[in-house]
C-alpha cells in the first residue's frame, strides 16, 4: 500500500493537538482542569478550513440526551456532580462543499478526547509521539491529509455534482462514555452519509463489526466489626472474593461469548484489622450482538443468585462468617452501569464491493474478534453503510498508555486509504452504482 506523505502543516497540526490535554472529566476525575477539546477542535476546524470545509456544528450535547436509554451510569453522575460537565465535551461537524443527499455523502468519525495522562509531544523524524498519536489524534490529521490528495485526483469531490464529505470531531468516546454524549446525538441529528467510517487503529483493515459491553456491579452493603469479633458484621472482602470465583467459573461454563468476560476490580479497604461490611465487585462484559447481550446479562443475574446460595450454605456454621452468610441476600445487589448497548455489523454488499474490490483494503478476518468503538450507533441507521478503519494497532502503539505513537508511514498509509475511498465512491456515484443499503447492512 503507497502512502500520502503528511506535510509540514500536517506534523504541525498534529504536535499540537497533542499538546492539548484533551482527556475528559470521565477520565481525569472531578478535580481535574476541564479539558481542552474545544480549542482542539477549533485547530482542527482552522486546518480543514484550507482544504474547503466549513463548521456546520459545534457545541455541547444537550443535557437530555443524557436521559436516554444505554447511556452509561458513569455520565449521569459526572453531569449531576458537575452542572458544566457537557459544557466541556463538545463535538464538531465539518462539510466539505454543499450539502449532498445522504446517497452521496461520505461520513468520517474521528474523536479528538483520550484517556487520562499527558507526555510531551515530540516528532523523531519517523514517529510523532504523544497521548492520542495513534488514537486518534494521529488518524484524525491523516483524514484531512487522505481528503486533500482525493481533491487533487477528483475535483469533483464537493461539489454539486461530486459527492460530499462529513467529518465528526467528537468527545466522548473515552472513559467509558461510549459516544452517548458525543457520537450518538450527530447521528441522531442525520450527520452521516452512505459510507460511514470511524477512524480507530485497525491496521487498515476495514472492519464491518463493532461489539458493545455491558458493565456489572456487584455490591455489598454491610455492617463493619473490628477484627477481635469479625462475626458481629458482614464479611464484604470474604463475600466478594468468593462471588468472583464463582462467576468467573459459572459464567466461562454458561453464556456464549463469556470467555471474554472480565472479572474485574474488587474493593472492600486497605486496613487488616478491620473487618469491612462493604465493597464492589466489577464485571466488564463484552457481546457481538444484542442477543447474545441478553443472554449473558441473564447469566450474570442467575450466576449471581447460586453463588449467594452457595455461599450462604458453606459459611452458615462458620461462626466468623455465619452473619454474612445468613444474610447474603440482604445485603448484596446487582447494579448494572452500563447495559443495553447496540451493536454494529454491516453486511451491504456495497460497502463490502466499495472498500474491498474498489479501494484495495482489506477485510478485518471474520474469525479474528472486534472490539467497541462509537460505531455501534450506527446500527438501523437508514441508507447508510458503516464499517471501521484507521492505522496501527492499539497494542503495538501503546495506544492508552505512556509511550504512545504512531509513525509516519502509518498515518500516511491511512490517507492513501481515504484518496482510494474517497475516489472509489466518486466514481461510485458517476456511474450511478450506488444502491440503496442491503437490508442487512446495519440492524441484525
Amino acid at each position: 500500500m503507497s502512502a500520502v506523505p503528511l506535510e509540514a502543516g500536517d506534523r504541525r497540526l498534529l504536535l499540537r493537538l497533542l499538546e492539548l490535554p484533551t482527556a475528559g472529566r470521565l477520565e481525569t476525575g472531578p478535580g481535574a482542569a476541564p479539558p481542552r477539546l474545544r480549542e482542539a477542535q477549533d485547530a482542527y476546524a482552522d486546518a480543514a478550513a484550507g482544504i474547503g470545509f466549513t463548521s456546520v456544528h459545534h457545541a455541547a450535547p444537550q443535557p437530555r440526551v443524557l436521559e436516554r436509554s444505554g447511556v452509561p451510569l458513569a455520565a449521569r453522575e459526572a453531569a449531576d456532580a458537575h452542572p458544566g460537565f457537557l459544557d466541556a465535551e463538545p463535538s464538531l461537524v465539518l462539510r466539505l462543499g454543499p450539502p449532498r443527499p445522504r446517497a452521496a455523502t461520505a461520513m468520517f468519525n474521528v474523536h479528538l478526547d483520550t484517556v487520562a495522562g499527558w507526555e510531551p509531544p515530540r516528532f523523531d523524524g519517523t514517529d510523532v509521539h504523544g497521548r492520542g498519536a495513534a488514537d486518534a489524534k494521529g488518524p484524525a490529521v491523516a483524514l484531512l491529509a487522505g481528503v486533500r490528495a482525493a481533491l487533487r485526483s477528483d475535483p469533483s469531490i464537493g461539489t454539486d455534482s461530486g459527492i460530499g464529505v462529513l467529518i465528526q470531531a467528537v468527545s466522548g468516546e473515552e472513559g467509558g462514555a461510549m459516544g452517548a454524549f458525543g457520537t450518538r446525538p450527530l447521528v441522531e441529528q442525520g450527520f452521516v452519509g452512505r459510507l460511514n467510517l470511524f477512524c480507530e487503529p485497525t491496521g487498515l483493515r476495514y472492519l464491518p463489526r463493532s461489539t458493545a459491553a455491558m458493565t456489572a456491579r456487584v455490591r455489598v452493603a454491610g455492617s463493619d466489626a473490628i477484627d477481635d469479633r469479625p462475626g458481629e458484621g458482614h464479611n464484604a472482602t470474604v463475600l466478594l472474593g468468593f462471588l468472583a470465583q464463582h462467576l468467573a467459573g459459572a459464567l466461562s461454563a454458561r453464556a456464549e461469548g463469556a470467555e471474554r468476560a472480565c472479572v474485574a476490580g474488587l474493593n472492600t479497604g486497605t486496613l487488616h484489622n478491620r473487618v469491612y461490611g462493604t465493597g464492589e465487585l466489577l464485571l466488564n462484559l463484552p457481546y457481538a450482538d444484542a442477543a447474545a447481550g441478553h443472554r449473558l446479562g441473564a447469566a450474570v443475574e442467575t450466576a449471581l443468585d447460586e453463588g449467594l446460595a452457595e455461599f450462604s450454605a458453606r459459611f452458615a456454621d462458620a461462626p466468623a462468617f455465619a452473619l454474612t452468610a445468613a444474610e447474603a441476600r440482604g445485603v448484596t445487589r446487582l447494579e448494572w452501569l452500563k447495559r443495553g448497548l447496540p451493536t454494529l455489523d454491516c453486511a451491504d454488499p456495497w460497502m463490502h464491493r466499495l472498500l474491498g474490490e474498489d479501494a484495495g483494503l482489506p477485510l478485518w478476518p471474520p474469525d479474528e474478534q472486534a472490539f467497541t468503538c462509537d460505531a455501534i450507533w450506527m446500527d438501523g441507521v437508514a441508507g447508510a453503510a458503516a464499517a471501521v478503519l484507521g492505522p496501527g494497532d492499539l497494542a503495538a502503539n501503546n495506544a492508552h498508555a505512556d509511550g504512545e505513537f504512531a509513525s509516519l508511514a502509518e498515518l500516511g498509509g491511512f490517507a492513501d486509504a481515504v484518496a482510494r475511498v474517497l475516489t472509489a465512491f466518486a466514481r461510485d456515484h458517476r456511474a450511478g452504482a450506488t444502491p440503496a443499503p442491503h437490508p442487512r447492512g446495519q440492524a441484525r
